[in-house]
């Protein structure tokens, strides 16, 4: 994997997620290894973000590393027209790796043809979202003991959901059965759907949360993304339709966890935190450790790993 850039999760193989799922649970035991030592990562971030680009910035300096970069496009260049390529071209000078975020979907494609540098996609607009992927199956197999033969009930906003179209091609791996549940105008785009009927995956789409839950081993909520609506009275249709409450898991498998990319809005009650199917925030730790082993995988830094 060494040089390889990470900007859909269908450029890893199934062998080499595991790969780093394995160095990841290494890296849980043992976080402050000074692998990175005189690496430097260029963090350019186009659009928001609080847990990628801060678990990000938390693995590089646990590991030895130093971060360069911005957290917003309006303190660059970019500010006065600079094309994307150009600032590309310039930051891998000055970087070992690049991890972008950006709203337009393609852009990290495109940044990982014109890099001399390897990029790790931290999300572009609607698209993908591969290193959130990576700590969602991290956070399934240790929560499960397993990949194999799960059943995943995905809620929300399933349309712009970069995080469920990242998690279902993975998924798609280990013999997952999935449930989707969404409002009609939010609902799993038909590419997705051809992909899981191609591999021979079952799923059924719903439009309310009823019973799913009952059966499920990984609930998987979203967030309806206000940004990625350009008409604020569909938002404000469909913002709240679901809302995860407490007495809605009184019927689900024990070992069942519920996992959100977040930033959570309202579609979990603060309730649920305190329930012991609620594993988010563990999740979010978990994105240090996933992070920890992409870049170090990619780097080509994996025996010196203890």
């Amino acid at each position: 994997m060494k040089n390889k850039s990470l900007v859909s999760i269908n450029d890893f193989s199934k062998d080499e997620i595991i790969r780093i799922l394995e160095l990841a649970e290494k890296f849980e035991k043992n976080p402050s290894q000074r692998v990175l030592e005189g690496k430097v990562v260029a963090s350019l971030f186009f659009e928001p973000s609080t847990r990628t680009r801060l678990s990000f910035e938390s693995a590089i300096n646990r590991l030895g590393g130093r971060v360069i970069g911005f957290s917003e496009a309006s303190n660059t260049s970019v500010s006065k027209g600079e094309s994307l390529k150009d600032t590309i071209l310039t930051v891998a000078n000055y970087s070992d790796l690049i991890v972008m975020r950006h709203p337009i979907e393609g852009s990290a494609r495109f940044a990982s043809e014109v890099a001399r540098v390897p990029v790790i996609n931290a999300g572009d607009g609607a698209n993908q979202h591969p290193t959130q992927t990576m700590l969602d199956l991290y956070s399934i197999r240790k929560t499960q003991g397993t990949l194999d033969n799960l059943h995943i009930v995905m809620i929300g906003d399933l349309k712009y959901g970069r995080t469920v179209h990242s998690l279902l091609q993975a998924m798609s791996h280990f013999n997952t059965k999935f449930t989707f549940v969404s409002p009609p105008e939010l609902k799993l785009p038909n590419e997705y759907k051809l992909y899981l009927k191609e591999r021979g995956l079952s799923f059924t789409e719903e439009t309310e949360i009823g019973k799913t839950v009952d059966d499920a081993d990984i609930v998987y909520m979203t967030r309806v993304q206000r940004e990625r609506f350009s008409d604020l009275m569909e938002y404000e249709k469909v913002k709240n339709v679901y809302v995860l409450k407490n007495e809605m898991f009184a019927s689900s498998k024990p070992n069942m966890k519920i996992l959100h990319p977040l930033p959570r809005v309202n579609e979990i009650s603060e309730d649920v935190d305190d329930n012991p199917h609620a594993y988010y925030f563990t999740q979010a730790l978990n994105g240090v450790y996933a992070r920890m082993a992409i870049m170090c995988s990619i780097l080509g830094l994996e025996k010196e790993i203890k």
